[in-house]
């Protein structure tokens, strides 16, 4: 891998659970083989990636080379456009690792700069590049958020014991990784089902990361007020996503109103059947500005999800345990595909070993 390409790549990860929904971006100014300035994107807002490698440079850039991982920008947001302080100063070439495809950018930026008598190369490592921006690529395309679905389970597929019991499925360190996947995406949604049973939290316990915005999916809007969740929505943004609550209370615009009062974002989603519609409820969430969303339900939500194409993702954490039990829970239930051929496809990107478990991610290309 080129080594400049490599530090950018380096670099552009740090911007992790900070940058959002913008995407993560690094770079790297050389001349003469040494490297004179280097930055990233490293909070929503702030300096792009190439305006601080610009900012930290130890002498004048003209006649530099700047290695980008993502098409500098060319339109005026928060931050001014990339490409003019790129001419203004007079680096000679640059070589860019991915298309943008906002709207906005989308070959725009390198067509600026080569009109302005700059060299550019594109694609330059372009894998790598491309792997740091699956959610910002989804999200300003499709204007959705994109779903990673994650679960923990035994060998023999099994989340959870026939008694219900789940704690623990999978290694202290991979535990730990999910902490890290909090921070990475913006939002976490479960279904009413995980909030009843577990009165879950939902916070990031990764130092120095976020909480990620907590979205329950409540078609009969049944939240307890005595839940985690509500009792600390004043500190952590939650969003309870139901059906028309009066259709199954007449008191349920009361029951919204004190939800509301608690600080709980609480939104309308037509149904499908009897449950959410989903596709809906995402359309809504874009909106929102929630670009990522970490699927952390029962195989009830999970299985709806898929159901509906809209999980992107899948991370699975396989632990080296037989649990049994024609009861006990299976990452994904519900109705299920009437035959293998029906079933959604998924593609393996990665393993890692974490201790005694095996990390696995697997991505869907045609949603």
């Amino acid at each position: 891998m080129n080594e400049y390409m490599k530090r950018a790549v380096e670099l552009a990860k740090r911007g992790v659970g900070a940058v959002n929904p913008n995407p993560l971006v690094g770079c790297v100014i050389v001349k003469d083989g040494r490297m004179i300035g280097e930055g990233y994107h490293a909070k929503y807002g702030d300096l792009h990636a190439e305006r601080n490698a610009i900012k930290n440079l130890t002498e004048s850039a003209e006649g530099a080379e700047m290695y980008v991982t993502l098409e500098p920008c060319c339109h005026t947001g928060k931050q001014p456009p990339c490409v003019e302080a790129i001419v203004e100063q007079k680096i000679r070439k640059v070589y860019v690792g991915s298309d943008d495809p906002n709207e906005k950018v989308a070959g725009k930026g390198i067509t600026y700069l080569r009109e302005h008598g700059i060299e550019v190369e594109t694609h330059v490592e372009k894998e790598a590049c491309d792997a740091l921006n699956d959610v910002f690529f989804h999200y300003i395309t499709k204007k959705t958020p994109y779903v990673v679905m994650k679960y923990a389970m035994t060998m023999d597929g099994k989340i959870a014991a026939y008694t219900g019991e789940s704690k623990w499925i999978s290694g202290e360190r991979s535990r730990a990784r999910v902490q890290e996947m909090r921070n990475e995406l913006t939002g976490i949604m479960v279904g009413i089902g995980t909030v009843m049973k577990d009165d879950p939290l939902l916070t990031c316990r990764h130092p120095g990361g976020r909480n990620p915005v907590r979205i329950v999916c409540d078609t009969h809007l049944m939240t307890p007020m005595f839940s985690q969740l509500v009792k600390t929505a004043d500190k952590v943004r939650t969003v309870i996503a139901c059906g028309d609550p009066v259709m199954y209370d007449p008191e349920g615009e009361h029951h919204v109103e004190e939800l509301n009062n608690r600080g709980i974002e609480v939104v309308t989603v037509p149904l499908l059947g009897d449950h959410l519609d989903l596709s809906a409820l995402m359309i809504k969430l874009g909106t929102m500005e929630i670009d990522g969303i970490l699927l952390e339900g029962g195989g009830t939500l999970n299985w709806s999800m898929l159901a509906q194409d809209l999980v992107n993702e899948v991370r699975i954490f396989l632990a080296p345990k037989l649990m049994g039990g024609r009861d006990a829970k299976t990452p994904v239930e519900g109705t299920g595909f009437e035959h293998p051929d029906l079933a959604k496809k998924f593609t393996l990107v990665s393993e890692e070993r974490i201790d005694e478990d095996i990390y696995l991610r697997y991505k869907r290309r045609d949603i």
